[in-house]
């Protein structure tokens, strides 16, 4: 039986859903972020050495770690097929691409957002806090919105080909960008101007597995 190393709030609630489309028998270690820091705790160290989430563990002595290679490989392990466009297809290329496109580009400007937003609220000496808004907002204006904005635009547009991510098929693909579009509508700006990408999270908002999903991980404040 696969066991997933779940933080909360995390990318590891993606790899529940995966686990719930394709009907897998898993267990679910639970993991509470520090209030204060929002890091994991340092009990993940013991199961993979970043101690970071998500991570699964096999009966096999595996242990997976990155969500793209986690869904890439139980879809090759156990998928039958399931939620892989065919191999050569063109839809198996795209699928690769939205894979490795979700955290190697669209996360990044997301995370950085995130990052500097907490700059400007932080507490800090009263002397240094004009300083530290004043390069938080120029570095949000004249680097992480743009990107966020090209990104929405650029995946709004993609949707405008297909129903989802990779085809006409849902996919792992679809699961892996999840995070992605929703963290975008959590604090990305994603709204009703791209009815596409909203009309996306509908679609898996209201899939059964996602829902199971969220009641094996607990409360996911992104969806707040």
């Amino acid at each position: 039986m696969l066991t997933v190393h779940h933080l909360n709030n995390s990318r590891s609630q993606r790899v529940l859903w995966l686990l719930e489309e394709l009907e897998l028998p898993y267990e679910v270690v639970h993991y509470q972020r520090d209030p204060q820091t929002m890091l994991a705790p340092a009990s993940l160290r013991a199961v993979h050495p970043l101690g970071k989430s998500p991570v699964v563990t096999t009966d096999d002595g595996l242990t997976l770690a990155e969500s793209g290679a986690i869904i890439e490989t139980v879809i090759e392990r156990y998928g039958n097929g399931r939620l892989a466009p065919a191999a050569g297809s063109a839809e198996a290329v795209r699928y690769r691409y939205w894979l490795h496109f979700a955290e190697g580009t669209a996360m990044s400007p997301l995370l950085m957002k995130l990052i500097f937003d907490r700059i400007e609220t932080s507490r800090m000496p009263f002397f240094a806090r004009p300083v530290a808004k004043a390069i938080a907002a120029k570095t949000k204006g004249a680097f992480i919105h743009p990107n966020i904005a090209s990104h929405l635009n650029y995946m709004e547009a993609e949707l405008g080909r297909s129903e989802w991510f990779a085809g006409d098929a849902f996919t792992g693909a679809d699961i892996q960008m999840s995070f992605v579009v929703e963290a975008a509508r959590a604090r990305g700006g994603l709204d009703a101007k791209r009815p596409k990408l909203m009309a996306y999270l509908e679609r898996i908002h209201s899939r059964p597995a996602y829902k199971r999903a969220l009641e094996r991980g607990g409360p996911y404040e992104l969806l707040n």
